[in-house]
Formats: structure tokens, C-alpha cells, sequence
């Protein structure tokens, strides 16, 4: 089991005397399960484990009441070899989104108090895409608003890479086939399997009518990235596409943690999030490895090779926007019909600061822009992210991409 920053998360969730069951989401393959039960098999005595999208029968334990007691029953009626004690047991439910009863039943478990559950759910964000018979089972059940604790689970980070490599101190499926193979080409396979789970997702969990568009707002993300001012355009979705046919798919794949939006803003200034522009905004993968995986055959080689020139700039964003993101941070950038375009705003130590991530060495033309004048932009610093060693000269910071992760002071 390779550590994650996850189990800080659930260590603080289990040590708060005030803590409620909880719940974990994320994108699939992000290794939630495999935290989630680890976690729970090294603190409890206990574990059940219920896994509703393998075993949709089990939904019949939380039918036809949501007393404690009576789950527990018809649990250990089915599974006789299940050992359950107070104050020694841990339930984990997992894809807990496909049973919303076993969701409902948190409240219950909440007010009982004598058992601890932790719950899994990929596609939790997601509403308003379910069929008529699941939104009525949702509605019955009653979603428990203020009887669950919900954290966020990011596929691997660089530096969970680097801990899992032993090299300071992932269980997603396809870093572990690389470290174990070292084969590109069987990383891909995992890769493209995972993208098409996402695409099979989109069939099974979106309403009729948005299916076909779900997937085509997902399909354009790299034909979006490939453009030299990469706000998302619904055009290069469909030729003539509008945001009002669109923007509700687009949520889809947002709440499904898939993409990250980054916006743009009106100054440089904080707070970033109260100058954002609502309407003007791009779009990352939020895993760069996936991103990748879309684009055709032999990319890999080409990345490793540098011969992308153009695109590689757009993977270079993409990667960041990856980074920031795993980190908690929200993303924004700033662009101005002017010309000038910083390719991330964040704040870092109290300040605006604009980040950087050129695919070459050369001068950054908006950064030096910007710099030149503090009385209009309100910018004292930047960092600049790419095939640099750590240096400064006057505000500017240079350092090595892969050092993004250890942007972390607000």
C-alpha cells in the first residue's frame, strides 16, 4: 500500500471527538477504496466492507427501514461470518453513490453512535442526471444534509510519485503498472481503459437528451488546449454550439471531477475568486496522464522527445493546472484583448503572483510586461515554471516545473 496525503485526511477526520461518518470522493482509479478500507483495517478491530456497484444485492440491507439494528440484522443474516461489535466496528460502504439508501442510513448511524462508517462515491457531485426510478429512490431516501463528513480524493501527485518511488519517506492502476513494467505501452492501455469508464459513465448516469453532448464537450478538450488563447470555445464542440446548450453538460463532467475550470479575471489583484469573470474560462483534465491518453498514438514519444512545438505548451498548462489543483488550489489566469496573458494567477505568500509555464526557456513577454509595472497591476513577483534551475532575478523566481507541488503558502 503506497502512502497518500488522503490518510493525514482521515487520521484528523478519526481523532475529531466531534467527527460524523464520512464520505470520500473523487474521479474513478484515484485509489479511494483501497485508503478508505486500508485505514480501516489498521484502526478497527472490525471491518464491513460492502461494495454496491459488485454486489448490487446488498442494497436489500438498508430495505425496508434505516434503523441500525435492523441493517446489522439483515446483514449478518447474509453474511453469517461478519463480525460486528460496538465500538470495534468500521463499515465501509463503498460506491456508495448506487445505493442512496445506504447514504440515507449515515444519519442513523450518526444518531446510534456505536459504529464508525466510512463511505466511497465517484460520481457524488453529479445531479440532475439520473433516471426516473433513481431520482425517486434518491428523493426517498433523504441525502443525510449535515449528518456526513465529505473530503476529496485527487489521483496521485508528483510528490506521492516520489514516496511511492522511495525516494522521500498509488494505487491508481496505471502509475502502478509503470513502476512495475516500466512499458508506456501498457500505461496507455490502463489509461484508455479508464478514459472509456469515464465515457460508459456518461451513458449510464446522464439523462437521454444530454448523452450525446456530454460526451462531445469531453471529447474537446484537447482541440481546445491545442488553441492559442485556450478559453473554452462551445464552437470548437460544434461549429455554431452555444453555451446554453452546453454548459449544463460541461457542469456534468465538472461535478464528475473529470475537468478543473480555470477563469479568468477582470485585475490581478486578491481576492482572486472576486475578481474572476464568470463566462470566460478554460478547462484541464484534471489527471495530465488521461490527457495525454486522448491524443493519438506515439504522443508519448514525441513529449519524451520534444517534438510536440506547439502543443507542448498545452500539456505544460495542463500539467500545472494538475498540480494546483491535487494541492487544493483553485485555479485562475489572467488574459486582457490587449495582448497580455499570464498563464495562472495564485496567491503565495499574501500576494497576487502569476505563474508561468512556458515550453521553453525563452522570455515570458506578459510576465516582464507586468513586472514593469506594479502601480498598474499590483504585482511585486512571479514564478516562472519550466526546463530552469532555481534562481531569482528582481521579482522573478524561476524553478524546475516539477517543483510546482512545493507552492503550497498561501
Amino acid at each position: 500500500m503506497y502512502k497518500r496525503k488522503i490518510e493525514n485526511v482521515l487520521q484528523s477526520w478519526l481523532d475529531d471527538a466531534s467527527h460524523k461518518p464520512l464520505v470520500v470522493k473523487g474521479v474513478r482509479q484515484c485509489g479511494k477504496t483501497s485508503s478508505v478500507v486500508d485505514f480501516a483495517q489498521k484502526h478497527f478491530k472490525n471491518v464491513v466492507y460492502l461494495d454496491f456497484r459488485e454486489h448490487p444485492d446488498y442494497k436489500k440491507f438498508f430495505t425496508p427501514n434505516l434503523e441500525v439494528d435492523a441493517i446489522i440484522m439483515r446483514i449478518t443474516a447474509a453474511m453469517p461470518n461478519v463480525e460486528i461489535e460496538a465500538g470495534n466496528t468500521c463499515f465501509v460502504f463503498d460506491e456508495i453513490q448506487d445505493c442512496p439508501w445506504a447514504r440515507g442510513s449515515l444519519k442513523y448511524f450518526h444518531l446510534d453512535g456505536k459504529y464508525e462508517v466510512m463511505c466511497t462515491g465517484s460520481l457524488l457531485g453529479v445531479n440532475g442526471y439520473k433516471t426516473p426510478d433513481e431520482k425517486k429512490e434518491e428523493e426517498e431516501a433523504s441525502i443525510p444534509v449535515g449528518f456526513e463528513d465529505i473530503v476529496d480524493m485527487y489521483p496521485m501527485d508528483f510528490e506521492e510519485w516520489l514516496w511511492a518511488n522511495g525516494i522521500k519517506d498509488i494505487h491508481i492502476e496505471y502509475l502502478t503498472t509503470f513502476m512495475e513494467t516500466k512499458q508506456i505501452g501498457k500505461v496507455l492501455a490502463v489509461q484508455r481503459r479508464i478514459v472509456d469508464e469515464y465515457k460508459t459513465d456518461m451513458v449510464k448516469y446522464a439523462a437521454a437528451a444530454d448523452k450525446s453532448r456530454i460526451r462531445e464537450c469531453f471529447e474537446s478538450i484537447p482541440a481546445q488546449l491545442a488553441r492559442e488563447y485556450k478559453k473554452f470555445s462551445y464552437t470548437v464542440v460544434r461549429p455554431g454550439g452555444r453555451g446554453r446548450d452546453y454548459a449544463g453538460s460541461l457542469q456534468w463532467i465538472e461535478d464528475a471531477g473529470i475537468i478543473r475550470r480555470c477563469y479568468n479575471t477582470e485585475i490581478t489583484e486578491l481576492p482572486l475568486d472576486g475578481h474572476r469573470i464568470q463566462s470566460e474560462f478554460k478547462v484541464y483534465m484534471a489527471d495530465i496522464g488521461l490527457l495525454v491518453s486522448m491524443l493519438e498514438e506515439g504522443t508519448q514519444s514525441s513529449i519524451l522527445q520534444g517534438d510536440l512545438l506547439s502543443y507542448h505548451g498545452a500539456i505544460k498548462e495542463n500539467l500545472v493546472a494538475d498540480i494546483f489543483g491535487k494541492m487544493g488550489r483553485k485555479l485562475y489566469y489572467y488574459h486582457k484583448d490587449s495582448g497580455v496573458e499570464l498563464d495562472f494567477l495564485i496567491r503565495y505568500k499574501g500576494q497576487c503572483t502569476p505563474v508561468e509555464c512556458k515550453a521553453t526557456t525563452g522570455n515570458a513577454k506578459s510576465m516582464r510586461t507586468i513586472l514593469k509595472h506594479p502601480e498598474k497591476y499590483h504585482v511585486t513577483n512571479a514564478l516562472k515554471l519550466g526546463d530552469y534551475n532555481i534562481g531569482r532575478q528582481d521579482g522573478l523566481l524561476t524553478m524546475p516545473l516539477y517543483l510546482a507541488f512545493l507552492l503550497k503558502e498561501a
